[in-house]
C-alpha cells in the first residue's frame, strides 16, 4: 500500500498535510474538494463574513433567504425546473420595460436567484463559462418577455390598461413576503426602518415627478450629439432598475419623456439609421450598467446585507403603488373623470388584482416549503 507523500503518516485524528490547500479556494473557483476538517479557509485579507467557499449556496441560505455569498460553482442549474425559473426571471425582466412597476429583481428574490444573478453579471469576464451558462436562460427569457410585452401586453394595455396593470400589481404585491423573508429575524432598528421608508418613497417620488413635473413626450427626430450621449446614460440607469428590486425601467423612461417615443420607434428602426443609433446607445449603456453596478451591489449586500434588504423591501412596496399611479395609468383615470365608462374595467381589474395576489402568495409558500 502506498503511504502519504514523503513517506510520513499523519497522527490519528490529525488533518492531512494538504488540507489547507484543499480549503484555499477563491470565490471564482468555488469549492472543488471538501477539506477534511469541514472548515473553509479564508482568502488573504478576508474576514469570516466574506468567506464564500464553505458550502453550496443552498446550504448556506438560512430560513429560505438568499444565500449570504455565492461562488461560480453555485451558478450551475441543478434541474430543468431551475432552468425554467431562469427563463421566467428573464421574461419578467423583459416585461419590466413595458409594464410600469414590474421588477425582475423581485422575481429573482422569489426564486432565490438574486445573488447568483448579481454574481454572474459582475464576474462574467472572470468566470465566463460558468456565468454565461447561468445567464443564457435568463437572456432568452428576457428576449421573449420583451417581444411578448411589446406585441401582446402593450396591445392589451390599449384595450384595458387598468385591468392588465392590476393583474401584474397583484403578482408583485403577493410576492412581497418573499422579499420580507430576507429581513426575518433581523433587528428593527431606527436606521433600518428609515431605510425602508426611504426605499418606499424613491419609486413613488419618481412616479409623481414623471406624472406632474416632467410630464410630456420628447421627439427622437433631429437629435444632437449630446442627446446620443444622454441615451447611453439613460440605458445605464435603466440597467440599474433591472438589478435593484422595486425600481421601474418604465417609470424612468416616462420621467425622461422617452417611453412612448421609444416604443413607437421600434417599428421604424430599419427605416431611419439615426433611430437605430438611438437604440444602439441605449444598449451600450444598458450592458455597461449591468456589468458594473451588479458587482458593486453584490459587494454591498455582502457587507451590509440586512440594511440593504430593509431598503429593498421599501422599494418593492413602493413599486406596487407606482403601478397604480404613473403617467399612463393617470391618463386612464383622467378619462374616467371625463365621463368614460369604467365600471367594467374597475371590476375586472380588482378581480385580477386579487387573483394575482393569491397566485403569487401561494407560489411563495410553495418555494418556502421546497427550501424547508
Amino acid at each position: 500500500m502506498e503511504g502519504p507523500e514523503k513517506g510520513t503518516v499523519p497522527e490519528e485524528g490529525a488533518a492531512p498535510e494538504n488540507a489547507a490547500e484543499q480549503r484555499e479556494e477563491t470565490a471564482l473557483a468555488g469549492v472543488k474538494k471538501p477539506a477534511t476538517d469541514g472548515a473553509a479557509a479564508l482568502p488573504a485579507g478576508a474576514d469570516k463574513a466574506s468567506a464564500i467557499g464553505a458550502a453550496p449556496a443552498e446550504e448556506r441560505a438560512a430560513d429560505g433567504a438568499e444565500p449570504a455569498e455565492v461562488t461560480a460553482d453555485d451558478l450551475r442549474y441543478k434541474s430543468k425546473g431551475d432552468v425554467a425559473k431562469g427563463g421566467v426571471l428573464g421574461f419578467f425582466i423583459g416585461l419590466a420595460v413595458i409594464v410600469p412597476g414590474i421588477s425582475g429583481s423581485t422575481v429573482a428574490i422569489i426564486f432565490k436567484l438574486y445573488r447568483k444573478l448579481l454574481f454572474a453579471l459582475g464576474n462574467l469576464f472572470k468566470a465566463f463559462k460558468k456565468c454565461a451558462r447561468f445567464l443564457v436562460p435568463i437572456v432568452i427569457g428576457l428576449a421573449v418577455g420583451f417581444v411578448a410585452g411589446f406585441f401582446a401586453v402593450d396591445k392589451l394595455l390599449g384595450v384595458s390598461m387598468f385591468a392588465v396593470v392590476a393583474l401584474f400589481a397583484g403578482l408583485m404585491f403577493g410576492a412581497v413576503p418573499a422579499v420580507t423573508d430576507e429581513i426575518k429575524g433581523e433587528k428593527k432598528t431606527a436606521p433600518r426602518i428609515l431605510l425602508l421608508i426611504v426605499g418606499f418613497c424613491v419609486p413613488v417620488a419618481i412616479s409623481l415627478i414623471s406624472s406632474f413635473v416632467l410630464a410630456g413626450e420628447r421627439s427622437l427626430e433631429n437629435l444632437n450629439a449630446w442627446q446620443y450621449i444622454l441615451f447611453v446614460v439613460l440605458g445605464f440607469i435603466v440597467a440599474i432598475t433591472q438589478i435593484v428590486p422595486g425600481l421601474s425601467a418604465t417609470a424612468i423612461l416616462m420621467m425622461a419623456g422617452y417611453f412612448r417615443p421609444l416604443m413607437d420607434g421600434v417599428g421604424n428602426i430599419f427605416r431611419d439609421p439615426m433611430l437605430l443609433l438611438v437604440y444602439a446607445c441605449l444598449a451600450v449603456g444598458f450592458i455597461a450598467g449591468l456589468l458594473t453596478v451588479s458587482k458593486g451591489l453584490d459587494r454591498l449586500l455582502a457587507k451590509y446585507r440586512a440594511p440593504s434588504f430593509f431598503c429593498i423591501v421599501g422599494l418593492s412596496l413602493g413599486s406596487v403603488v407606482t403601478m397604480f399611479f404613473n403617467p399612463e395609468i393617470y391618463a386612464e383615470y383622467q378619462s374616467w373623470a371625463a365621463g368614460a365608462s369604467f365600471a367594467v374595467d374597475l371590476g375586472v381589474g380588482l378581480a385580477l388584482f386579487a387573483v394575482g395576489v393569491v397566485a403569487a402568495y401561494f407560489f411563495v409558500r410553495y418555494e418556502r416549503k421546497k427550501k424547508a
